[in-house]
């Protein structure tokens, strides 16, 4: 019975002596039941000491000790599995599931952030995508050109232009006649021929 009541003596000194953050003990003034008994029974090495009265050990508390404690609080909608062990939500991690972490990374300067507990990049206003790994063409891409950097298309063999909107000719059209598709002449009347050098007759 001596060796019961000093242990439970040190636990009392433990819990008196725990920092600010650590839960609440049992005050030193209560009365302790050798005969008490817990329904349901005290969890994580908690002690009944009075009938349904748990006395809980560091990082656990609830009538029955069944919740842990994390301290400080896991942050980000994490959850506390032990005492200052967080289980935390894709994306982030940490001992309190305060760092945050993308997938892969974020791309040309976007940022990992936490938005309604999910991890995800906010990207700058000239990239878009999960990593922000697409650049952003105001003007467009036109005729297969493919935006490679903002602002920036990289156009395909007959295409030039900031958005891929004029047609190269190998050889100039003539006589007023304009390119309008690679190596096409839209010729001017009375003008014909693949570079617009035929002149139709008139009867």
């Amino acid at each position: 019975m001596r060796l019961g009541s000093a242990l439970l003596l040190a636990s009392l000194v433990a819990l008196g002596s725990a920092g600010s953050d650590a839960p609440r003990g049992v005050p030193v003034g209560f009365v302790f039941d050798p005969r008490a008994t817990c329904e349901p029974q005290c969890e994580h090495a908690g002690i009944c000491i009075r009938n349904n009265t748990c006395l809980c050990a560091r990082g656990y508390e609830g009538e029955s000790c069944q919740f842990a404690n994390c301290y400080p609080k896991c942050k980000n909608g994490g959850v506390c599995l032990r005492p200052g062990k967080c289980r935390c939500p894709l994306g982030l991690g940490g001992r309190y599931c305060h760092k945050v972490a993308c997938e892969g990374g974020c791309w040309n300067g976007g940022e990992c952030i936490v938005v309604n507990g999910v991890a995800q990049c906010i990207c700058p206003s000239s990239w878009t995508g999960s990593k922000c790994q697409e650049a952003i063409c105001p003007q467009g891409c036109q005729n297969g050109g493919i935006c490679v950097a903002p602002g920036i298309c990289s156009c395909p063999e007959g295409w030039l232009g900031g958005a891929c909107h004029t047609a190269v000719c190998d050889l100039r059209c003539l006589n007023g006649g304009k390119c309008f598709s690679p190596n096409k002449c839209r010729c001017r009347p009375p003008f014909s021929g693949p570079r617009c050098q035929e002149r139709r007759k008139s009867y």
